[in-house]
């Protein structure tokens, strides 16, 4: 930037547009004053800085960049909302949040307060303005000596070896034998930058190009698993004589099949689900897989097992079966729609005809507790269709496993509700997170107990099915790992149940009885896809019964694990403490 004497900048409009270019860089530094700490601080500004000093060498003047700064401008009152409620800034899931809310959406959200979000709106367009007005007018900042040249230079240069950095790689320090292919050779590793591009996404004002060119990466490629599957048609129908009906999907998070009291498990995380008479816990679920995104598709969609760990599938969910076959859909989720372990989920959703994404906390301590899908879950009984699904995404027991539920449920002491940011690798706080983990299952009993009242003040034939996505390994004896991702029994055998209300018994009861006939069965999430349309007694070409556990015609079949390649559950052993799953044989590769 061009240097000037200090009377010059302290002009009244000169330091008018420097403070408010300043107000923008500082926005990382909101967060602690808000009780939001900040990582790496000074990086952030420096991040920041350079793109400052970038800019105004490539423009020479304020006025030729100052538009670019608009988003920055209106974007600013969100990031501060997000930091005051939620702990956190502007994301890809909050930007696909604001993309996919309709006016009235936003309008009933705001409720009273509309009126303040226009009066915002109003300063913070007067703001943009009027800097614009003395960027436009002053020529104090223009930078019109050699140095000018010289940064951009650097700059270019900069650029030049990042992109080819990342188009190509960067080759190890140890220095690998080069590659015959006729790929463009790695980048020297003396010549990587010292840029780190997560820090710079997170600094202001410029950062919000780097969100935005992530939240734009994510659209394309879900749109690309889309399009993939887009010709798809189940080819699904209900006979005539069908009335009314409802039916519903639970999709848990991270529960475990032994800390269910319907399971034996001594404390009492289910007393209320333990008094349903209708319900059918079933008691040899498993997932083959420990990762939401990975885990998620499978039971929504006939994606085999052994398929779970790439991409995309051909074929459309469940959701659009029901589509198909004249219902309405419904899906109503407390977790995120955009990010690296979301989209593939957010693919599936989609295919809903009313998708709701209720979380704009993430998974931190300002996200919702799941019981804020009850009222959505209220209207969509309500809704006018004749026949109606819902899918029911919740948090469950997410870690931070003291964040996923209110206090009144924090019944097991010590817990993580007092420890303000619990590592989950401290082997120290093993009380605090088996205590939280108990009290998260604990409020999921509450919430299903919840989802099952709302159901029966209906008087239509009403079936739920809930599943969990995975289980969590929690320093078990001498086990010294938590979390999930670590192969062990803990993770992959999860809780399961199906309950149905007294009209559906009338109107289905050799599928009830198969479901208590089959409570006991070696069953994996496979299995939910098939049994979901069975229970609604819906049919399509190429069905496979023998898949439904509410079918007479259920089948055994081999239950493949990701544990060191695809191992056969039922014939590995269980190592240790851990119950790490060890194939007897070789695992078959994955693939």
């Amino acid at each position: 930037m061009p240097h000037q004497p200090p009377h010059v900048l302290l002009r009244p409009a000169n330091l008018y547009l420097l403070l408010s270019y300043a107000a923008l860089s500082a926005v990382p530094l909101a967060g602690p004053l808000l009780g939001v700490p900040a990582d790496d601080p000074w990086k952030l500004l420096g991040a920041g800085l350079f793109a400052w000093i970038a800019a105004w060498a490539l423009c020479k003047r304020p006025a030729w960049f100052h538009w670019a700064l608009l988003p920055a401008f209106l974007a600013l009152p969100t990031e501060l909302y997000l930091l005051t409620y939620y702990g956190q800034g502007i994301s890809t899931h909050h930007l696909g949040v604001i993309a996919e809310t309709s006016p009235s959406e936003a309008l009933e959200f705001l409720g009273g307060k509309a009126w303040l979000l226009g009066v915002v709106i109003v300063v913070v367009l007067l703001w943009f303005f009027s800097t614009w007005v003395v960027a436009w007018r002053t020529r104090d900042f223009d930078w019109n000596d050699r140095s000018r040249w010289l940064v951009v230079a650097v700059v270019g240069a900069g650029a030049a070896v990042l992109a080819y950095g990342q188009q190509y790689g960067v080759a190890q320090q140890a220095g690998a034998p080069a590659s015959a292919t006729a790929r463009p050779p790695a980048l020297p590793h003396w010549a990587q930058l010292p840029v780190d591009t997560g820090v710079f996404a997170r600094s202001w004002p410029f950062g919000l190009a780097a969100r935005g060119i992530d939240f734009y990466k994510e659209r394309v490629y879900l749109a690309e698993l889309n399009r993939r599957s887009a010709a798809f048609r189940f080819g699904a129908h209900q006979a005539d004589a069908h009335g009314p009906q409802i039916v519903v999907m639970v999709l848990g998070e991270s529960s475990r099949f032994d800390r269910w009291s319907l399971n034996g498990y001594a404390r009492q995380t289910n007393p209320l689900l333990a008094q349903e008479q209708n319900l059918v816990m079933l008691q040899d679920v498993i997932t083959p897989v420990s990762a939401t995104r990975l885990s998620v598709p499978v039971i929504i969609s006939r994606k085999p097992a052994m398929q779970s760990l790439k991409d995309g599938f051909s074929e459309k969910s469940f959701l659009s079966a029901f589509k198909e076959a004249g219902f309405k859909t419904f899906w109503i989720s407390n977790q995120v729609s955009f990010g690296k372990f979301d989209t593939p989920v957010s693919v599936f959703a989609k295919e809903a005809d009313d998708v709701q994404f209720l979380n704009l906390g993430g998974f931190s301590g300002a996200s919702n507790h799941d019981a804020v899908m009850l009222e959505p879950l209220r209207r969509a009984i309500a809704d006018p269709a004749q026949k109606v699904l819902v899918v029911l995404h919740t948090l469950g027991s997410h870690w931070n496993y003291g964040h996923r539920y209110p206090k009144q449920f924090d019944r097991w002491q010590p817990s993580l509700q007092s420890i303000a940011k619990p590592d989950v690798t401290d082997t120290r706080l093993e009380p605090q997170i088996n205590n939280s983990y108990d009290s998260a299952i604990l409020y999921t009993d509450w919430f299903l107990s919840n989802v099952i009242g709302l159901l029966k003040e209906s008087s239509l034939p009403t079936s739920l099915l809930y599943v969990a996505d995975h289980g969590q390994t929690l320093y078990d004896k001498s086990c010294k790992i938590a979390f999930h991702g670590h192969n062990t029994q803990y993770e992959f055998h999860i809780p399961a149940f199906a309950w149905y209300s007294d009209s559906y018994r009338e109107r289905f009861p050799g599928k009830v009885a198969q479901l208590q006939r089959h409570r006991k069965a070696r069953l994996s999430t496979e299995n939910m896809f098939h049994t979901l349309l069975d229970l609604a007694d819906i049919r399509y070409p190429g069905e496979r019964l023998e898949w439904s556990f509410a079918s007479p015609q259920l089948k055994r079949h081999k239950r493949y694990v990701d544990s060191y390649g695809w191992t056969d559950y039922d014939d590995a052993t269980m190592r240790g403490d851990c119950r790490e799953v060890i194939a007897r044989g070789k695992p078959l590769p994955r693939g």
